[in-house]
């Protein structure tokens, strides 16, 4: 006993000198992206051929209604376009085209969209639109007409089984010179540079991943790495979301952190495959949270039911323990492939907030060195009673009758189960506490009815007394905050209408929400609480850069750099590209301590190279060189194939015109060739599985 009470007191003693952060840097704030569809209003690209609706077939003349629901039995591309059209199925004298369509454009900038597609074939529109022309055989424009009809149609209504239509893009006003060097949307860029992590779980389509629909769940066949989301599917809004390329993309372009979710039937192939994506392509300066799934004990998913049903087969556990199956092994192959990067990985479980009884059945029963933290949300919403209350006010309902109920539900619920977590869980088995979603939740009860307090209900996302409740909420959330690193949580969501049905789920409604006019409570107290790059003053400066060159030598670059210390210093990560603007990582060095370095590049193209160092100190803090650059005009008979590794595309480029190129397999397999006469040749390589080639 006198043993144990001296290991007590000096562990009190331990926590009672950690430094404590001031309440301005106690929050480090995020936010979900919100995935994209036809008609949602948060835009993130410019092209708008990613956000489209799925194919629905017609008849080709046009007669036989909206949708003939026959586009299950056409033959397509593995794209996703059409291998021919107008179609012939089973003999029906109906011949088929498909079409697609946006169904609310009120989110779309006026101006003048460009529409381009490859391949031999005719497009048409139906909606609101004016002013269309065709300019040539592949390239149409169009003005946006929202105000006349917020629909938007467009149809294929010919393509050749030669040369089909492909690639069809739908491009915002003033973005077709720049679209694939800037594909994200200058608009919804700004909107989100507040916030310096994302969570892609919608992004990524997470919930009831690859159904066919949020209820065809039974099915025990795993996904395999190449039946992922890829870029030239022709949408993205689709039950496999936005590929992970372009979620690194966003992170990389931006300097941000982000938190991606695996799907539930992610094979173990595809589960090593995308860590290793994550892994060799995100900014090694970059910090990624990783967790299975999302929300596998709601019942609104398919995952949820998956993981119950087949977990309950495996292990012969009752739930929530049946799940734990799943989460463990993904996580304990994440761990696998950073390894010795491990510090760039936080490993999370998710649970339930509000009953402590499955959250601690859940992470209990997992490997504690399998994982980092655990993720419950931080909402506060209505609950059964205040639903009660203002059904009977029904229309009477004011803003200060809703505030007045969700600050007693706080009390009464949220508080109480959000520190149950951070006490009884994650304290007692000392893992970090980090919220994957949150905000305000006020929503009828049953969710999905039409309230009869409506008015109400949608008034005060608009109102300061909305601005008052995020407020009070984050000042809560403070205090569950412990040590010297601030408390991470998710904003859900950035940008969504208002209902009172379903949910007012943004901070803001549309990108282009004018808040002088319409207010947006929810954004403007997020921004003021979260914590601002004065939090960090007092933390080790990172290292500078005395300087930085690059001298042709030879066939070779010779990239030389000093530095003022190594103190601090934990790595230099040497960054290439040949734009100027997209860099990728060419080499790693770790610190010499002695302030001076060399690395040689012996596959420089022809044509300016560009190199810049991330320097990464202990801390995690990265300093970046600047830009050097290099010419090479005429190097003797060089090729230069990139990057390598690749993920859908190589560039191979040469001094000399290239006559030809082939790929094959480790075995000796031709499997793409093709006649050329070019310097540069972009080869689209995205039908490959993963593996290694030649």
């Amino acid at each position: 006993m006198k043993i144990f009470l001296a290991l007590l007191l000096v562990t009190a003693c331990g926590i009672a000198t950690k430094a404590q952060l001031p309440d301005s840097c106690k929050l480090k704030i995020g936010t979900n992206l919100g995935g994209i569809s036809d008609y949602g209003t948060e835009l993130p690209f410019v092209d708008l051929m990613h956000s489209c609706r799925e194919w629905y077939t017609k008849n080709a003349d046009y007669t036989g209604g909206f949708d003939t629901q026959k586009a299950d039995s056409l033959q397509y591309r593995t794209d996703g376009y059409p291998t021919h059209l107008p179609q012939i199925i089973n003999a029906n004298p109906d011949k088929q085209i498909v079409s697609t369509i946006w169904a609310n454009t009120n989110g779309w900038s006026n101006g003048t969209y460009t529409i381009l597609f490859d391949g031999d074939g005719s497009l048409s529109f139906w909606g609101g639109y004016t002013n269309l022309t065709q300019i040539n055989a592949n390239k149409i424009t169009l003005d946006l007409d929202k105000a006349s009809n917020p629909l938007l149609e467009m149809r294929i209504d010919s393509s050749a089984i030669a040369n089909p239509v492909r690639n069809i893009r739908v491009l915002m006003p003033g973005s077709e010179a720049t679209y694939l060097t800037q594909p994200f949307n200058p608009l919804w860029l700004s909107k989100i540079a507040p916030f310096k992590s994302f969570r892609f779980m919608d992004w990524g389509q997470t919930n009831s991943w690859g159904q066919k629909d949020p209820y065809t769940w039974e099915d025990t066949t795993l996904f395999k790495w190449n039946e992922r989301a890829i870029m030239n599917h022709y949408t993205w809004a689709n039950n496999k979301g936005i590929p992970y390329e372009m979620m690194i993309r966003l992170m990389n372009n931006t300097n941000a952190d982000g938190w991606v979710c695996v799907p539930h039937r992610a094979s173990n192939e595809f589960i090593d495959s995308m860590a290793k994506m994550f892994h060799i392509q995100l900014n090694p300066a970059r910090k990624l949270t990783v967790e299975y799934s999302n929300e596998i004990w709601n019942w609104m998913f398919g995952q949820a039911n998956w993981c119950f049903k087949y977990g309950g087969i495996a292990t012969g556990k009752v739930w929530p323990e049946c799940t734990t199956i799943y989460i463990e092994n993904c996580l304990s192959r994440w761990t696998t492939e950073f390894g010795a990067d491990l510090n760039r990985l936080t490993r999370a479980v998710g649970v339930q907030t509000g009953w402590l009884d499955v959250a601690q059945r859940v992470a209990f029963n997992i490997d504690t060195t399998k994982f980092d933290a655990i993720a419950p949300t931080y909402y506060f919403g209505l609950g059964t009673y205040a639903d009660s209350v203002l059904d009977v006010l029904g229309s009477s309902a004011t803003v200060s009758d809703v505030a007045m109920l969700a600050r007693r539900q706080r009390e009464i619920g949220e508080k109480i189960w959000m520190t149950d977590i951070k006490t009884k869980l994650c304290d007692s088995i000392h893992k970090q506490m980090t919220f994957y979603e949150g905000g305000q939740h006020l929503t009828p009860d049953p969710f999905g009815v039409m309230p009869s307090y409506s008015n109400a209900l949608e008034a005060i996302q608009r109102d300061s007394a909305m601005y008052n409740l995020y407020n009070e909420w984050y000042d809560f959330v403070r205090t569950l905050q412990t040590g010297n690193k601030p408390l991470e949580l998710m904003n859900f969501s950035l940008i969504g209408e208002r209902s009172a049905q379903y949910g007012s789920w943004g901070i803001l409604e549309t990108m282009e929400q004018d808040t002088s006019i319409i207010k947006a409570p929810k954004y403007a107290s997020t921004i003021k609480n979260m914590a601002k790059g004065n939090c960090f003053i007092n933390t080790p400066l990172p290292v500078k850069f005395l300087q930085f060159t690059a001298i042709k030598k030879e066939n070779t670059t010779l990239l030389n750099w000093q530095t003022n210390s190594d103190r601090n210093n934990a790595y230099f990560t040497i960054l290439k590209s040949i734009d100027g603007l997209n860099f990728y990582a060419l080499n790693k060095l770790q610190t010499n301590n002695n302030n001076i370095y060399s690395l040689t590049d012996n596959n420089p193209i022809t044509g300016i190279n560009y190199y810049k160092i991330a320097q990464t100190d202990i801390d995690g803090k990265i300093t970046y060189s600047n830009i050097v650059s290099v010419k090479f005009d005429n190097k003797n008979n060089s090729v230069s194939v990139y990057p390598n590794p690749f993920v859908n595309n190589i560039i191979i480029q040469s001094n000399a015109a290239i006559k030809s190129y082939l790929i094959t397999d480790m075995a000796g397999k031709l499997l793409q060739q093709s006649n050329i006469n070019s310097n540069t040749t972009n080869i689209n390589c995205s039908q490959l599985k993963a593996g290694m080639y030649i």
